[in-house]
């Protein structure tokens, strides 16, 4: 098998001061943070659809990227995309990969030879998963970007496309297993609806919940004991998607009982297209119990469509690793670069240059989120600033102790109410200087 990116060597940690641009200056795997490798916290994985399939078009301009399988096609630029990956994680020192069907294999003509190419080429994965110990993070399908998916999926209002579409998320969960992923993702690209005038958002919700129980049911059947993830996203490419964001996807699963079954992959840049913070939607998945697995990217706040920029922010990337260390790890899930070079970033150098500032930007936010957690600095103040529910009145509301009759009677004897400042600058200095230690 030929060797796809040959001027590249094995990525190293070379430290802070280091110039190198194919040199990490932050990720040194094995590194122990807060009791753990650095390279286990962090869990990175490869997103095989912008890293080995994205080819730089745009809606105004076509394919770029400089890669030396562009001249083949099928199953043979399928085989190729195989080793460019396993070699790329190889060098970066990436444990894990995340994919779906349509990245691994062509689509072919029919569902038939759809599910023959996906069996052709899943050898060669997993010879390569048998030479580098690389592990599958999570899978899943793409059904959203086929012309039969212009209404949705699970959503449409054609059954057939209804069934085509489990036939598709049938056959990717089987590959999952078989692969023995440690997740499978449900991300409802096209469940959404342009305009009420044509959609019957009752069913279309009904129809999605019933999708999410067979898939399930069908994955637990065949063995799979992965974590079920659903991962929200806000407006684009509908205008109005079934799940929105962290809390509209619990609303959702609580009221079709399916809140003990699934978990949340919170993505950076569906956090922005949302109206939220990257932490945000991380904590709101933390404080209810299923923040699963993340992907790692960033939105270019002046455009209002989902980038998928690899992340350089380190102030966003120390508060998602706090609320990551906050709770308690994100294994099985992991960080996902679910992030692409830009179009003008074309040679393959490039690529590897991205992952490394990515790698290095959650690895820095890492070492700043666990220093600012072993201090103490933010929780103190926050414990502090809700002492009065440690005592009195307070204590008896957090217990379910008193009653509406009682707090208007203490009201009327405690009518003079001292606050204390919220202190919000000062705390953002606090993590500032954490930074740029």
């Amino acid at each position: 098998m030929r060797e796809h990116f040959l001027e590249i060597n094995k990525i190293k940690f070379e430290g802070g001061d280091s110039t190198n641009p194919l040199a990490f200056k932050y990720y040194d795997a094995n590194r122990i943070v807060a009791g753990k490798k650095m390279k286990d916290h962090l869990r990175f994985a490869l997103s095989y659809w912008h890293t080995l399939t994205g080819n730089g078009t745009d809606p105004f301009g076509q394919p770029t990227m400089e890669r030396d399988y562009n001249s083949l096609d099928g199953i043979e630029l399928s085989k190729a995309r195989v080793d460019a990956a396993f070699e790329l994680m190889t060098k970066l020192g990436i444990e894990f990969f995340c994919f779906h069907d349509l990245d691994i294999a062509p689509e072919g003509n029919s569902l038939q030879e759809k599910l023959d190419n996906l069996d052709t080429i899943l050898e060669r994965i997993e010879d390569k998963m048998k030479e580098t110990g690389i592990k599958c993070l999570w899978g899943t399908t793409n059904a959203f970007s086929h012309p039969r998916f212009m209404h949705g999926a699970a959503t449409s209002p054609n059954a057939d496309v209804f069934a085509f579409a489990a036939a598709q998320v049938k056959k990717a969960l089987e590959i999952t297993h078989r692969l023995r992923g440690e997740n499978y993702v449900f991300w409802g690209g096209r469940e959404g609806y342009e305009t009420l005038l044509n959609t019957d958002i009752a069913l279309e919700n009904d129809n999605l919940a019933k999708f999410l129980k067979m898939a399930k049911d069908y994955a637990r059947n065949i063995g799979f004991e992965g974590q079920f993830l659903i991962e929200p996203k806000p407006k684009e490419p509908t205008k109005h998607q079934y799940d929105f964001d962290t809390m509209t996807v619990l609303g959702f699963l609580r009221k079709y009982n399916l809140i003990d079954d699934f978990k949340l992959n919170i993505e950076a840049n569906h956090a922005t297209l949302a109206g939220h913070t990257f932490q945000h939607e991380l904590a709101m998945a933390r404080i209810n119990g299923v923040l699963g697995s993340v992907d790692a990217n960033q939105g270019d706040l002046l455009l209002g469509w989902d980038t998928d920029q690899f992340p350089t922010n380190i102030y966003d990337a120390t508060l998602s690793m706090y609320e990551v260390l906050k709770n308690g790890g994100i294994a099985p899930g992991g960080l996902n670069f679910d992030a692409k070079v830009r179009r003008g970033s074309f040679k393959p150098d490039d690529l590897f240059i991205a992952y490394i500032v990515g790698m290095d930007t959650f690895a820095k936010g890492l070492l700043v989120a666990d220093k600012l957690l072993t201090d103490g600095v933010l929780e103190n103040f926050v414990t502090k600033r809700y002492e009065s529910y440690t005592a009195g009145i307070g204590k008896k509301i957090i217990e379910d102790a008193t009653s509406f009759e009682e707090l208007a009677e203490y009201a009327l004897k405690h009518d003079k109410i001292v606050l204390e400042s919220g202190r919000q600058e000062m705390l953002e200095d606090i993590v500032n200087r954490y930074i740029y230690k």
